[in-house]
């Protein structure tokens, strides 16, 4: 057996964490540039914490999906003045933006030269500046991985960078900024996390440490998720959240992913949706269709029993079997009333190309079974 295991250089996980950021930013700089999305109250909070210790922001503000347009904002504004750090604070897009921000800025050349399937793919040869990760959602997991995921309209997909040095200094887990995120994103962020979390364990490249981190995961996904939905306010279901959504990036960062995220990426490329309510319709559909999968064609296969373990965890009963686990995913995305992919203008004309790029993409590699077209494309038929 053999495995490494990597991950930001600190983590620290509590609600009022944040009220510590000036001191942990004192020691790297005095210049800051920061990504941000979220709550303008949590970066307005960030501001004066860090003036406070004589720490100056340059501020990138992102909306939406990360794309490659985005980040040539981002680089022009770190390129025109001397940073000494970068933080990222917001969700997964505003992380991602700055790491790739932190990497580019000390490293040559352009940003195609980095990106995996549109660009040269070449990987980073110098450290980042120091970066700090503080995610304002309950989801990606961003701020303990080692990738970026960036969309390219030009090109219809999303695609990543990946580099050891893109994982954070810091990775800042503050539950308490998420109290106020409305029932819409906690569904789409928590569904990003449940994927993940799902698919690394049941993942061809997972090892005993991810198996160990995808377990707890899944318990406090399983219960708190309902509770984090439909009252924001409950404190201890939005640090259960918290916990699952970083222990799923622990767990993809050190594990390969699987066909959810292989078709979510090509189908982001696509149509404009937030991609954790792509991954929400794809993630029962999948589900059903490896299980299947392996039970006729591998029926020796040690993923199906994880997908039993992971049906255990989520429903907390002891007795539950594989199709009890699907059947809680469906049920949790019906009561947050998840639309389905058709409403985001998705049809089965896109079918093709979303399957030439799915079938070339990273995450597939990590997939318990290998899935024939036809079931691909039943796949996306069903999550229409």
């Amino acid at each position: 057996m053999q495995f490494e295991f990597a991950t930001a250089a600190r983590i620290i996980f509590g609600a009022g964490k944040l009220e510590s950021i000036g001191d942990i930013a004192s020691v790297m700089g005095d210049r800051a540039l920061v990504a941000r999305g979220g709550p303008p109250e949590a970066f307005e909070r960030l501001r004066n914490l860090l003036g406070r210790q004589g720490i100056s922001c340059l501020e990138v503000k992102i909306d939406g999906e990360p794309t490659t347009e985005m980040l040539s904002e981002a680089l022009r504004v770190g390129n025109k003045t001397s940073v000494s750090l970068v933080i990222g604070i917001g969700g997964g897009s505003a992380i991602d933006i700055a790491k790739v921000v932190a990497a580019l800025l000390t490293n040559p050349g352009d940003l195609m030269d980095y990106l995996e399937v549109i660009g040269q793919g070449k990987p980073l040869t110098k450290p980042a500046l120091p970066l700090i990760a503080i995610p304002t959602t309950a989801g990606t997991g961003a701020e303990v991985t080692r990738n970026a995921v960036i969309g390219s309209m030009a090109h219809h997909v999303k695609v990543s960078l990946r580099s050891p040095y893109l994982l954070p200094r810091i990775a800042l887990v503050d539950p308490a900024l998420t109290i106020d995120l409305p029932p819409q994103v906690t569904a789409f962020t928590g569904m990003d996390a449940l994927t993940q979390l799902i698919e690394s364990y049941t993942s061809n490249n997972s090892n005993p440490l991810t198996d160990t981190i995808c377990e707890e995961g899944l318990r406090s996904i399983g219960s708190s998720f309902y509770r984090a939905y439909d009252d924001g306010k409950d404190v201890h279901a939005r640090e259960e959240m918290c916990i699952a959504s970083l222990f799923s990036g622990l767990a993809l960062a050190n594990a390969k992913l699987g066909a959810v995220h292989g078709l979510a990426g090509p189908i982001g490329g696509e149509v404009s949706a937030h991609h954790g309510a792509i991954c929400a319709c794809l993630l029962p559909q999948v589900m059903e269709a490896n299980f299947t999968a392996l039970r006729d064609r591998s029926p020796d296969h040690p993923a199906l029993q994880r997908y039993t373990q992971l049906a255990k965890q989520l429903t907390g009963r002891q007795d539950a079997c594989a199709e009890n686990g699907i059947q809680w995913v469906n049920e949790i995305s019906s009561h947050m009333k998840i639309q389905p992919l058709s409403s985001f203008g998705l049809s089965d004309d896109n079918f093709p190309s979303i399957m030439e790029k799915a079938q070339k993409a990273s995450s597939m590699q990590g997939n318990p079974i290998t899935l024939f077209e036809d079931e691909l494309r039943s796949i996306l038929q069903k999550a229409l």
